[in-house]
């Protein structure tokens, strides 16, 4: 019965004692501070050396300490000789003095430990007291402490199993505590009541001396210092250095350091949340230079220390919702430049572009960063297809073989102007693409780094590389207002599936936004979400330049393994979904809405039959994006040869097929036409019209027609720009199909390959035959591929459902005289469209009010289609930074022997001249297979274009786009992802082609004006 009540009492009274605020009564006693509202909030014993000093400290001690004592001494009570009862009696005093008071228990524990095992205790002391005095590292010495005592209690009491594992939970618990509340030793020590300051600077530990030469944690030591001492992991030119924490004693390093006139130092501050990539914090905190004593580098310390707390730094930290953070002093020997600026990797006032924009003077970088001289300000065009090797600790030196044009002139030498401008386009590559600020100093001899920080107004940035393969063109505000919420929506849902609650508060609606009416991704965003997913730090620079995809953080991925499970199995299960999805709901609604034509519907009915789609579509819309991220995962896996993929599934790939047939077939009535010779050669833009109306006059020619017809009712979903709902469907515009069969008529492919005679389905391929492994790889990759198709299908089909109802609507407004043209309801967005039907279908009808909203949509028409228009006539950049204001300029054209470099996307070599076409609205040029046609982009709309030249390149794609599909089908080479290609080259220009490695070379820079 003892016993029973001893567990009552161990189970409510010691919890009860441990949350007993004795610590906090003392403080109040001594000083009149409650500890609860001060500093951390703890009612602990650190607390009340800081708010107390010391004797209050001591008492507070010895009140703890009496607590631990006496819970083991009531578990001895009750249970004598009992090893377990005393550890649980531990563990409940901890868990009260927690939820209670707010405190760790050390204290508690340590005492009590010692009373109920002395000799365990005392070697745990002695260890432990030793290792901290010698090494002072607080956060590592309580881990070992925790650690030390389970340990030595199994040494030395090995038979005891119950004792050790009692006394392992009780160093867990104090360890979860530790990871739950703040800890008052990072409180700063000169803020502590006076006659405890040397005892709580001891008990602080952490190394005063925190070395640049070891990469130091920015949650610690303020991304100032931690970017330094990464640059001189990397081997970039960063002068030696020492980082004093926040609270630790400044003793050590001044004695270290030891600054005189001949070698003064630098104080700089290093605030925790400063230079991030959403507030630079530039100007808030200080700078103290040329510090020539120990007591005036103890003064600057303090002067650093104090500007956290300045009023203008408070405001800043209010004005950003930043919380308070802490400040860590930064100290490095004072250089004197005798050449000292700033440099930005890209330009900040246009927001993109390749110029390094870099402002100098003759002297120290105080005299520019003051801003009371104007600094000498120059510009250096620093080409991206730059890659140097950011392996090679050297790598961030200029090459001598490299000349950059450098604008601006001064006293500054240009030679030193254009290594700074390098340096800072290779800091950028290093930071994965994010513009850098870049301080910087020369004394004569060596260039030096001073700081490197993210410039937060050219954040975030916006990729079109993926976004003008995906919808592109100058996009009409209808297509905008449909697409991107599609897109935004399901890539959030993709997301979310992997992280959880760690996507909650992430606005998803700005992972696509329009620059000069093209669609970009926020590649910054993307870049962020890819790293809380555990994929590579350098995703970003993945994203915005095709760089290799680096194996990503074991640590962050560990985390994020059930999320990524949870996607994987997305992607595994992604057949049988869309197989049951097609089967139950894309088929049944295409059918349905077949069923009821819309000319039977008014136009509320039709609006509702926009959200239908639109619904539909958004289900869609998960597998067009997830389907094609599945095929080239398990491409890039298994490395599969793209030539020996069946790309015969692709509804593009289909249309061509059957067109081949279709001409094959039609061949023979080709001597009984009158054709003039420029038609017969197939080198007339209208080659197509004089080639069907030679056929409406033929008497065998009818049965062209209805096979054509047959086309059109099988691939008349299909359009130029699929992708682009305001863009006719060939059901709409038969044109390109008969420019396309004209051509496989009267000059067919020589290597066009069809299902039929694909290597993959060789009999005696040798992935066949003598390596089942790499059959069953590509028969997993092809499956993908299969799928792809399927998907894609599905997806046209639904675009140009929803095309139609536009287009019916339209039909309706023209004929109301609510637009003036074909096309203008593309110049709308969706939410007005809603607007203007529901006020036309409201009663009573108020015909003037009606006129009135009439002439207010035309006016909407106008503006928004003169706006388009002008956009059209703006290069659009692939990169934007922030958001951009400047009207963008052509880069520079290719010179003879230069190269560019892209995606060898289908083998083959070919030498020859230049067409550059950025739209197909242009259709006078003459190709032949001499030609190497420049696009920006390519879809079904180019393969007429496709099947007459000898090669292609290409601004957007990879492997698996359109163009290389097409490309490969036609075997012809072609170069995908080349930047600018349709600036950079230039009609006329004869270059050489490589469609395996992917390079282009320029042998004559001679433009033909003709």
């Amino acid at each position: 019965m003892d016993q029973v009540f001893g567990a009552l009492l161990i189970f409510t009274l010691v919890p009860g004692l441990g949350a007993l605020p004795l610590s906090g009564w003392i403080v109040r006693l001594f000083s009149g501070q409650q500890l609860s509202q001060v500093g951390t909030g703890n009612v602990g014993v650190s607390a009340a050396f800081y708010h107390g000093g010391t004797v209050a400290g001591i008492f507070a001690v010895v009140a703890e300490a009496l607590k631990g004592i006496a819970a083991v001494l009531i578990a001895r009570y009750f249970f004598g000789s009992d090893a377990i009862w005393p550890v649980f009696s531990l563990i409940f005093l901890v868990m009260g003095r927690y939820w209670g008071s707010q405190g760790a228990g050390t204290t508690n524990v340590a005492w009590g430990f010692f009373v109920y095992d002395p000799l365990v205790a005392g070697l745990v002391f002695l260890v432990s007291f030793i290792g901290f005095t010698v090494l002072r590292m607080r956060e590592q010495g309580r881990l070992f402490v925790l650690v030390l005592m389970p340990l030595l209690t199994a040494l030395i009491h090995p038979t005891d199993g119950g004792r050790v594992l009692a006394v392992a939970c009780l160093s867990g618990l104090v360890f979860w505590i530790y990871q739950k509340i703040p800890d008052d030793l990072e409180l700063p020590a000169m803020k502590s009541t006076g006659e405890s300051r040397r005892m709580f600077r001891f008990f602080q530990g952490d190394r005063a001396l925190k070395s640049l030469a070891t990469v130091l944690d920015p949650s610690e030591v303020g991304a100032k210092a931690a970017t330094l001492s990464q640059l001189e992991a990397w081997g970039y030119p960063v002068a030696p250095g020492y980082v004093l924490p926040a609270g630790d004693d400044p003793t050590a390093l001044i004695r270290v350091v030891s600054p005189s006139a001949t070698s003064p130092v630098v104080v700089r501050s290093s605030a925790v949340g400063e230079d991030s990539l959403t507030s630079s914090a530039a100007g808030q905190y200080v700078s103290v230079t040329e510090v020539n004593s120990p007591a005036a580098l103890d003064q600057a310390i303090t002067v650093c220390l104090n500007a956290y707390n300045s009023t203008s730094a408070r405001s800043y930290r209010e004005s950003r919702d930043l919380p308070d953070g802490k400040m860590t002093v930064l100290v490095q020997p004072h250089i004197f430049g005798t050449f000292s600026g700033v440099a930005f990797s890209r330009d900040p006032v246009a927001h993109m572009g390749d110029q390094v924009v870099v402002e100098a003077l003759p002297g120290d970088a105080s005299r520019v960063v003051s801003g009371q001289v104007t600094p000498e300000r120059y510009q250096v065009s620093v080409d991206d297809a730059i890659a140097p090797n950011t392996n090679d600790k050297n790598s961030w030196q200029l090459p001598q073989d490299l000349a950059l044009n450098v604008q601006g002139s001064g006293k500054t030498p240009k030679a030193l102007i254009a290594q700074v401008a390098y340096l800072t386009r290779h800091l950028e590559r290093s930071f994965h693409g994010i513009p850098q600020d870049v301080e910087w100093t020369f004394d004569g001899e060596q260039l030096w780094v001073l700081q490197s920080r993210p410039v937060t107004t050219l954040v975030p940035i916006w990729t079109r590389k993926i976004a003008a393969e995906v919808i592109p063109g100058v996009i009409r505000p209808l297509t905008w207002s449909i697409n991107r919420p599609l897109t935004c929506g399901v890539w959030g849902r993709l997301f979310t599936s992997v992280l959880g609650d760690r996507a909650d508060g992430l606005d998803f609606t700005q992972t696509a936004t329009l620059h000069y009416s093209r669609a970009y991704f926020n590649a910054t965003l993307l870049g962020d979400l890819f790293s809380r997913m555990g994929l590579p730090p350098d995703s970003l620079e993945f994203l915005t330049r095709g760089a290799k995809f680096n194996r990503p953080p074991l640590a962050t991925t560990a985390r994020n393994l059930p999320g990524l499970w949870r996607l994987l199995r997305q992607e595994m299960k992604l057949p049988k979904k869309f197989a049951a999805a097609q089967r139950t709901e894309f088929s049944p609604i295409q059918a349905q809405w077949e069923a009821q034509p819309l000319a039977d519907l008014d136009e509320p009915e039709i609006i509702e039959r926009i959200k239908a789609v639109m619904s539909t579509l958004e289900e869609a819309t998960y597998y067009n994006i997830l389907a094609p991220l599945s095929l080239a995962l398990r491409q890039a896996l298994f490395g599969v040869d793209l030539a020996l993929l069946d790309n015969g599934k692709s509804p593009e790939v289909m249309a061509l097929v059957e067109l081949k047939e279709m001409a094959d077939g039609m061949r023979s009535l080709i001597p009984e036409l009158d054709l003039d010779d420029s038609t017969y050669r197939n080198t007339s833009p209208g080659s197509g019209a004089s080639l069907f109306a030679a056929l409406s006059e033929h008497p065998d020619g009818h049965p062209v027609f209805d096979q054509l017809e047959q086309f059109l009712n099988k691939y008349g979903y299909l359009s130029a720009t699929a992708t682009d709902i305001a863009v006719p469907t060939w059901r709409e515009s038969p044109q390109p199909v008969k420019e396309l069969l004209t051509q496989f008529l009267l000059q067919p492919p020589t290597s066009t390959t069809t299902p039929a005679n694909k290597p993959a389905n060789k009999p005696n391929s040798p992935s066949n035959t003598r390596f089942p492994l790499a059959k069953l790889r590509q028969r997993q990759v092809q499956a993908r591929l299969d799928l792809k198709g399927q998907v894609a299908e599905v997806y046209n089909r639904l675009l140009a459902t929803l095309r139609s109802c536009f287009v019916e609507l339209e039909s309706r407004w023209l004929t109301q005289g609510h637009l003036q043209k074909q096309g203008d309801i593309f110049f709308l967005t969706w939410p007005e469209i809603q607007d203007q039907v529901a006020q036309t279908s409201a009663a009573p009808v108020d015909t003037t009010a009606l006129e009135k909203a009439a002439n207010h949509l035309k006016l909407k028409v106008e503006l928004a289609a003169g706006h388009w228009q002008a956009a059209g006539n703006h290069r659009a950049p692939y990169l934007v930074y922030g958001q951009p204001t400047a009207v963008p300029t052509a880069p520079s054209p290719m010179l003879a022997s230069e190269t560019l470099k892209g995606i060898g996307a289908s083998a083959g070599r070919i030498e020859g001249t230049i067409q550059v076409l950025e739209n197909l609205s242009d259709t006078s040029m003459t190709i032949d297979r001499q030609t190497i046609l420049v696009v920006p982009y390519t879809d079904a709309g180019w393969s007429p274009l496709l099947a007459r030249i000898g090669g292609l390149i290409s601004e957007v794609g990879g492997q698996l786009s359109h163009g290389a599909i097409v490309a490969r089908e036609y075997g012809i080479p072609a170069v995908m992802d080349v930047t600018d290609a349709t600036h950079r080259l230039a009609t006329g220009q004869r270059v050489r082609i490589d469609g395996q490695q992917g390079t282009i070379e320029v042998i004559d820079e001679v433009i033909d004006p003709a």
